[in-house]
């Protein structure tokens, strides 16, 4: 078999004294959409920042393309190839879309490349192109989470990690931003996706798996995880659809 894409084995990370994650361990391989579901509070958002580096864990390895990661900072992950759009957006209001986009490029030097990439981040998002030169902070909800994958599309990364895309979007929008993600994939990004939206990341992913309080409890194809009764009543609104 080949080595997965990102490989994480007995993850703990603390926040002070408090253990988040207690030993986790998941894995991705290239050319997947992962998804991580649970309830608020039980690690998904810390998974992620530790794998992007914002967050240094206490014990355990994170590795990818079979290289340990895990003690390297954010920017070098970035030129490695992982990239985040994370939750809350978190663009840059009072630069304009543009300005916002070529700063997820800030560790490439190639401006052709850099150019090249921002067209495919138009093709992608059309709105993105007629707003371009209009201030990030002044973009409808569902825009400014187009930005905030478009700005990580621009490291041109090999991973994508995707933090709660629909939160807060009108049900039309996160239909969009999904069939987007899927489109994101077949160009060969591979995505960790955490999502609230249990039954559209299910739909959208290869594979899934559960989190409850720091630790992994069900791990199974997405449409296992569907139509497993306990993920229903827990976060399916009690029956398949």
């Amino acid at each position: 078999m080949t080595a997965p894409l990102l490989e994480i084995e007995g993850l703990a990370v603390k926040y002070g004294n408090v253990e988040a994650l207690h030993g986790i361990s998941l894995r991705v391989d290239q050319g997947e959409i992962v998804t991580i579901l649970g309830a608020n509070g039980a690690g998904k958002s810390t998974t992620l920042r530790t794998i992007s580096g914002l967050l240094q864990p206490a014990r355990g390895a994170i590795r990818f393309d079979g290289a340990p990661v895990h003690h390297l900072p954010a920017h070098r992950l970035v030129r490695l190839g992982i990239a985040q759009a994370p939750e809350g957006r978190r663009i840059f209001g009072t630069l304009t879309v543009r300005e916002n986009l070529g700063l997820g490029a800030f560790t490439r030097g190639d401006a052709a490349g850099i150019a090249e990439t921002e067209e495919k981040v138009f093709g992608l998002f059309p709105v993105l192109r007629e707003r371009s030169q209009q201030l990030a902070g002044t973009l409808s909800g569902g825009e400014q989470q187009m930005l905030a994958i478009g700005r990580a599309l621009m490291a041109r990364p090999r991973l994508l990690l995707l933090d709660e895309p629909s939160l807060g979007l009108a049900p039309l929008l996160v239909k969009t931003i999904f069939q987007t993600i899927r489109e994101i994939n077949r160009t060969g990004v591979t995505v960790l996706l955490v999502e609230q939206n249990a039954r559209a990341a299910l739909k959208l992913a290869h594979r899934g798996y559960v989190m409850e309080v720091g630790r992994i409890v069900l791990e199974d194809s997405a449409a296992a995880l569907l139509s497993d009764p306990k993920v229903q009543g827990a976060y399916l609104g009690g029956g398949a659809r």
